[in-house]
């Protein structure tokens, strides 16, 4: 089993001069050591310093995961040069790429506690895992699938914070609450996923976008 970390909670938001915003960035801690999203370029010293608290180095992470290409979520890939790297769709290590059919729904299967599946939307090519651990169930690392717990029932936080195809999300969101007892979002901190959010759901319904016309907004990188 897996002891799940979140080192830094994201966040988003507008402030007077102009859009700030940063990933969360989590540890699972077990068979394989594995990061999942690594903030931007700028805060290697703080990842590496969150990493020594919970006496590892970056050299004892085996698997960088990236939800998706988005510059805050991929900027310390640099600090791990022996992990294997899944960034979307795309895995490889140093300058070997590897095929996996994530484009047809294929689940890619790193061991028995944990898996990264397709959750397109936000981006094309996003990814959740899904870690099996004793004391919390089944926890959902889910990127920008999910903003912060308020979309929910907030529908226009997750739009605006950008997406290629809203209806993809939404299907690929009430998925994922079928599935997660607990959520990390991308930019919030991890949150239970209530009955109510189950029956708030999703499913086959098209998600109101009055407010966001457009599937791809001007907010594209976070």
């Amino acid at each position: 089993m897996y002891e799940v970390k979140v080192l830094f909670d994201g966040y988003s938001g507008i402030k007077e001069d102009g859009y700030y915003a940063n990933c969360t960035c989590t540890l699972l801690k077990g068979p394989q050591n594995i990061i999942v999203d690594t903030l931007t370029p700028w805060d290697g010293e703080k990842l590496r310093a969150a990493l020594n608290q919970h006496q590892l180095e970056c050299e004892d992470i085996q698997y960088v995961i990236c939800t998706h290409g988005h510059s805050d979520h991929t900027g310390c890939n640099y600090l791990f040069p022996k992990a294997k790297l899944i960034v979307g769709y795309c895995i490889s290590f140093k300058d070997r790429y590897f095929d996996h059919n994530f484009k047809d729904g294929e689940t890619y299967k790193i061991n028995e506690f944990v898996k990264v599946l397709p959750t397109p939307g936000h981006t094309m090519e996003d990814v959740s895992l899904l870690v099996e651990t004793k004391n919390k169930g089944c926890i959902a690392i889910t990127g920008d699938l999910f903003e912060r717990e308020e979309d929910i029932i907030d529908e226009s936080i997750w739009q605006s914070a950008g997406s290629m195809d809203v209806i993809l999300q939404s299907k690929n969101r009430y998925k994922i609450l079928e599935i997660a007892d607990w959520i990390i979002p991308g930019h919030g901190p991890m949150f239970k996923v209530l009955e109510e959010y189950r029956v708030k759901g999703y499913g086959d319904k098209v998600p109101n976008t009055s407010d966001n016309s457009e599937s791809s907004t001007t907010l594209e990188n976070m």
